[in-house]
């Protein structure tokens, strides 16, 4: 065997890699000094991102092309030319997807570098991810799809293949029917609005932030760390509360029972004092107000608005643990207190009652009403 006949495919191999990484190293300099020259080139570092499948499908688009030079035997020529061809094209799918994230992603920092409402901005990544992951999805089908169509065996079922797409498609509907239910509610929640990645709200007794919403889940951060996983078909059927929808802002509430003597102007005067040295009182409202009353106290309740709810909370807590603090200081009476009875004192009256029983029995009844 002649050492041309080894060497030609080695040095086609070697010298394709090799002039592209030239070719890439060249261009990286050239982008390098462009962006320090001018700021706006800077944009081009995005594409940073694609430049392993870019140089991948590269490689193997060359290596396919430039294999007829390479000589190869004609026992090993067509199996080299197949898995050349499939290297192409699962890198071209790579590089799709890789494309389609990266588009996703500089239009949504536009959009957002151009919106000061961050409720619209949560809108546009939420449908961006779910757009990104669908068409994550599309580009392996269709990759994997023309990678069988290279192998002669799956081409001559092709026809068999599409007449029973329809039986298929009604076997696998049926099979998949929860799965699809929760494609479509992703879909349905990303586009029409109701919960966006960033959204505080309330399901199912539970308080967090939407963490991520995939094609059939969401996650939910609650407060103590932990991670709630409920499928999107939840979200599309039964009612939740959503705290940030429009406006992350709300109301904070604190109820305080107190004894009748309270001083309600005092208090008042004292929660406002408060809450204009309160970083976290956005100004929009306030109000303290006796709502309700029982026989041994008065309810006293405390609005206050904060910017989004983790603000409130943290300002609840604070107006509470003033007010109780004042009252326990200024105002010790008006903190509620329990009503008690010595038991000799309790003894006394009780035996008195039954004296005057007796004497009202012993009058037959008739100097009044029985005494209480």
């Amino acid at each position: 065997m002649p050492i041309w006949t080894v060497l030609r495919p080695l040095l086609v191999a070697a010298a394709v890699p090799a002039a592209v990484l030239a070719v890439d190293r060249v261009l990286l300099l050239a982008v390098g000094r462009l962006s320090a020259a001018r700021p706006a080139a800077r944009r081009w570092q995005l594409l940073r991102r694609c430049r392993i499948p870019v140089l991948v499908t590269l490689v193997a688009a060359l290596l396919l092309g430039c294999e007829p030079a390479a000589g190869l035997g004609p026992g090993i020529r067509p199996p080299v030319r197949h898995a050349l061809l499939l290297a192409v094209l699962v890198s071209a799918g790579w590089l799709a997807a890789r494309a389609v994230s990266l588009f996703i992603e500089s239009a949504l920092t536009r959009y957002a570098a151009g919106r000061r409402d961050p409720g619209r901005v949560r809108r546009a990544r939420t449908q961006a991810d779910l757009v990104g992951r669908i068409s994550d999805v599309a580009i392996a089908v269709l990759t994997l799809a023309a990678a069988l169509m290279t192998f002669p065996a799956v081409r001559a079922v092709g026809a068999s293949l599409l007449a029973s797409a329809g039986l298929l498609g009604l076997v696998a509907g049926v099979a998949a029917q929860s799965s699809l239910a929760n494609l479509f509610a992703g879909i349905q929640l990303a586009f029409g609005d109701m919960v966006r990645i960033g959204d505080v709200v309330v399901v199912a007794g539970e308080w967090g932030t939407v963490e991520e919403i995939t094609l059939t889940a969401v996650v939910i951060a609650t407060w103590d760390q932990r991670r709630i996983v409920m499928p999107v078909s939840y979200f599309a059927g039964k009612p939740f509360e959503n705290w940030s929808r429009r406006d992350p802002g709300i109301t904070g509430t604190v109820l305080l029972h107190l004894d009748h003597r309270t001083p309600v102007g005092e208090l008042r005067a004292e929660f406002e004092k408060m809450l204009a040295g309160d970083e976290r009182w956005d100004g929009a409202g306030r109000a303290l107000q006796v709502v309700d009353t029982t026989p041994s106290t008065i309810v006293v309740r405390a609005l206050m608005t904060a910017p989004d709810a983790e603000l409130a909370f943290e300002l609840r807590c604070a107006v509470r643990e003033h007010l109780v603090a004042f009252l326990r200081d200024r105002h010790p009476y008006a903190l509620p207190r329990v009503t008690v009875a010595r038991a000799e004192a309790a003894e006394q009256g009780r035996a008195a009652a039954e004296t005057a029983q007796g004497e009202w029995t012993a009058a037959g009844g008739l100097q009044g009403p029985p005494p209480s």
